[in-house]
């Protein structure tokens, strides 16, 4: 399995980078041009919100590790149809394909998360470094997450065609509920039970916390973004475990 997962990671990082002339530039391209556009557009006035933290530091630890669940969640729906003519070898398995786009993902989004950090301490921008485990396992609980997610994803994108068109515009809504583009505090207590349930706004939350520990925390918790996860997790493995014998035949 090990072997399998490291030959489709090749194939698969290849597949991204290796017909473009920037190569792996364009996996830092993205999150920059829209973090500039997002600064460009809301700056001025979410720094006026926001005092306890450098807005650029605000957004990314938003879209950064949003776009790594949002990868790995739409990825996750054609992985079956983009690696169909491996799985007629014995050791190649669907589980593989995912395992290696998920991890894919995880690599670029944490070098770009390092990299933009790194540059915004080089500007000046307050942060500091003090809890780097905590930053860890909040990347982990979050790609568990989203490889919960994604092998569900699987599952309906190969057992419904039109997953493939649903299932993104369904997770759109999440972009805005996840505390991408607006922080906690701004909403009333009595109508953050509309988003409290989401585990995204608390990863995002917690490390925006993290990297500048005067920034507000209001009622989230790691615990709930592991527990999610691992309900998450075990869901999706369950869901894939049924399906796999009728995948492998199709």
């Amino acid at each position: 399995m090990r072997n399998s997962v490291h030959a489709l990671f090749l194939r698969e990082l290849k597949t991204r980078f290796g017909e473009y002339r920037l190569g792996y530039l364009w996996a830092l391209l993205e999150p920059v041009a829209h973090m500039v556009v997002m600064l460009g557009i809301l700056g001025y006035l979410m720094h006026r919100v926001m005092p306890d933290i450098s807005f650029p530091l605000f957004l990314i630890c938003g879209i950064v590790p949003y776009s790594l669940f949002s990868n790995v969640a739409t990825r996750s729906l054609n992985a079956m149809d983009a690696n169909r003519g491996l799985f007629s070898y014995r050791p190649v398995h669907p589980v593989d394909a995912l395992l290696a786009r998920t991890l894919l993902e995880l690599l670029i989004q944490s070098a770009c998360f390092v990299v933009l950090l790194l540059c915004l301490r080089l500007l000046g921008e307050p942060m500091v470094f003090d809890a780097i485990p905590q930053i860890v396992m909040i990347w982990l609980a979050l790609t568990i997450l989203s490889q919960g997610i994604g092998f569900t994803f699987m599952v309906l994108g190969h057992s419904f065609k039109a997953a493939d068109k649903i299932l993104p515009i369904l997770i759109r809504p999440m972009y805005f509920a996840s505390g991408v583009m607006f922080p906690l505090h701004i909403i009333p207590s009595e109508y953050r039970w509309l988003v409290d349930w989401n585990p995204l706004l608390h990863a995002f939350e917690l490390m925006r916390h993290t990297l500048s520990p005067s920034y507000p925390l209001y009622g989230v918790s790691l615990t709930y973004l592991w527990l999610c996860s691992l309900i998450c997790m075990f869901s999706g493995l369950l869901l894939y475990k049924g399906r796999e014998p009728a995948m492998l035949r199709s």
